[in-house]
């Protein structure tokens, strides 16, 4: 028996130790190659780390979600469970891109491989025009897919000639918004979710309180679909040769239900099986039928060192990246944070060789003390020299409140901006708590109103109005703010506020905004308020360290993992509900978000 404890002993020990050293061994392995991208991202991208060929085509796949602002992190987007980088271009990158392969004699024409694109409309647009300015060169864009989607379809109208796969269909049937209403489902829970806002159209506390959307939400709703419709059947009209009344008529009608309709009515060029693609970007480059076509990808030509005029300028124009859900405190997980921004702006500012600012927002809002504080640095800034805010697919409420002090402000004419408005939510759980849970509660204070804000009691009315007064001083001040910063009266502001949203068209004719366009004509109006010849780009906020965005990209990445996993394609409306959780303080936030499908 002994004999046996000493080998069975020595048998696990001789176990542990080999797995120690294998584990000793990956970490080492781990670690070396965390180290060398680690180097690799703090070296930057001056280094040439591809080559184009002569006669190569770019290939270009849009498939991933496309932030405004590429990142350098190696670890972004990183699957930690496959070992596998998913790391796409930001839409900076994307436009430099297409304006260098535009001069680029090594590239002879685009080939566009659309299917899905998961991004906003403002940004669609924004690389539609790159790649109508790509076409001025006098090269080729070419497009083919076994499903266009309508948010491929109309990138890829663009295209000298569009191809669908025989089996293949392209998707043309209009807009359509979707809301979610959380009101009987709180009953249930017994919670009562008391709202306190100003502005009819202050919709994003609705689904707080009603089964369905409002006369006045549904008013608004139709008229930024009609809008956003409007303009993408003008565009894709305009590049086709199609009337817009032809593309109502075929959408009502669900008119294309195939490739050889899709055809007939000039939606597409011609139906082509990959191999008959492939053997038009061969007559194309007017090679042989069994030579390889030299195809390089979006984010390899990226790669490529490129030397740029503006390079050596010592002027800078500050490209600030404003994005995501407005709260206190630093910028994680995809929200803006205040301190931040705030201090973005402020280096900006107080850099001399800074000579103009730009402030790109992509916010549906958030924190109205947040914002607030962003907007001081903006008054700092204007003061000290140019400002210019470029609006994305989304710069509503507290995105627009730190956006209304700039200079000037340029948005794509479908960025979804104004939400003029304030509210609040107390959520009061006393009823989940008592009758659900048969938890009590009891408290004593100090105070009439001590326990104002605690979500296990009602407010009295009293309390409600004490909270109201709060949100119209809010609401005052913000249309205060807006009226100085655009030159209007804080009657006008009104007017068109109330918590209203504007498609960027409608919000020009308002005074909303300045001009139409994208990043790039924001960069070409700061250039000219600086009156510069020559400059370079300088994004703000600075990157954190490798190992730290490791660190978080890793922990974000493994959350992601496990939604993604459990809920799949419903992991949106977890986010939505964990929003609303995770809300507290007086509110400027936008009622919802459009997606183009």
């Amino acid at each position: 028996m002994k004999q046996f404890f000493k080998f069975m002993f020595a048998s696990m020990l001789g176990t542990f130790i080999t797995i120690m050293l294998a584990s000793v061994i990956s970490m080492v392995i781990f670690f070396g190659m965390l180290g060398s991208l680690i180097d690799a991202a703090s070296e930057g991208s001056s280094k040439k780390v591809a080559k184009i060929k002569d006669n190569s085509v770019l290939h270009v796949k849009l498939n991933n979600p496309i932030k405004d602002r590429a990142s350098d992190n190696p670890f972004e987007s990183f699957d930690f469970g496959s070992m596998q980088s998913n790391q796409s271009l930001g839409l900076n990158k994307i436009l430099k891109v297409l304006e260098n392969a535009k001069t680029d004699d090594k590239i002879e024409g685009i080939y566009l491989d659309l299917s899905v694109i998961p991004s906003g409309m403002a940004t669609l647009e924004e690389i539609r025009a790159a790649l109508l300015d790509f076409k001025k060169s006098g090269k080729w864009i070419i497009s083919y897919s076994e499903v266009y989607t309508q948010s491929a379809y109309y990138i890829a109208s663009v295209s000298d000639k569009v191809y669908l796969n025989p089996a293949g269909i392209v998707e043309h049937r209009g807009l359509s918004a979707e809301l979610m209403f959380y009101k009987n489902a709180f009953e249930k829970m017994d919670v009562e979710m008391q709202v306190i806002r100003h502005g009819k159209f202050k919709s994003a506390v609705e689904p707080y309180m009603l089964e369905k959307m409002s006369d006045a939400n549904r008013e608004q709703y139709q008229l930024i679909l009609n809008t956003a419709w409007g303009s993408i059947t003008k565009d894709v009209a305009k590049s086709r040769g199609i009337t817009v009344k032809k593309l109502n008529e075929l959408a009502d009608g669900m008119v294309i239900q195939d490739a050889k309709l899709a055809k007939k009515h000039g939606l597409v060029d011609d139906i082509y099986f990959k191999d008959e693609l492939l053997a038009e970007l061969r007559t194309k480059l007017n090679i042989d039928e069994d030579e390889d076509i030299n195809t390089v990808s979006l984010s390899k030509y990226a790669k490529t060192h490129k030397p740029s005029k503006k390079v050596k300028s010592k002027n800078e124009i500050a490209v600030i990246y404003a994005n995501g859900s407005i709260v206190s405190g630093k910028s994680k997980d995809g929200t803006m944070g205040s301190e931040t921004i705030s201090k973005a702006i402020r280096t900006a500012r107080l850099d001399d060789d800074v000579k103009a600012i730009i402030l790109r927002v992509n916010s549906p809002g958030g924190s109205a003390l947040a914002s607030d504080i962003m907007w001081r640095e903006m008054v700092l800034a204007k003061e000290a020299k140019p400002v210019v805010v470029s609006m994305g697919n989304v710069a509503a409420s507290g995105g627009y409140y730190i956006a209304c002090a700039a200079d000037k402000i340029l948005a794509d004419e479908k960025t979804i901006t104004g939400s003029i408005g304030v509210f609040g939510v107390v959520p009061n759980a006393k009823g989940l708590m008592n009758n659900k849970l048969g938890i009590t509660f009891d408290r004593v204070k100090t105070n009439k109103h001590a326990d104002l804000m605690s979500v296990f009691k009602p407010l009295t009315a009293q309390e409600r109005d004490i909270i109201q007064i709060g949100v119209e001083k809010i609401y005052d001040d913000f249309i205060t703010k807006v009226a100085d910063g655009r030159g209007m009266t804080k009657a006008a502001v009104d007017s068109i506020g109330q918590g209203r949203v504007w498609m960027a068209k409608d919000a020009l004719k308002i005074g909303l905004v300045d001009e139409i366009g994208g990043l790039e004509k924001a960069i070409e109006t700061a250039k000219e308020l600086a009156e510069l010849d020559t400059y370079k780009i300088s994004n703000y906020p600075k990157r954190t360290d490798p190992f730290e965005a490791f660190m978080e990209e890793f922990t974000a990445n493994m959350k992601a993992k496990v939604l993604t996993e459990v809920l799949g394609s419903e992991q949106k409306y977890y986010q939505k509900l964990k929003s609303v959780t995770q809300q507290s303080g007086v509110m400027m936030q936008m009622p919802f978000e459009i997606e183009m499908h």
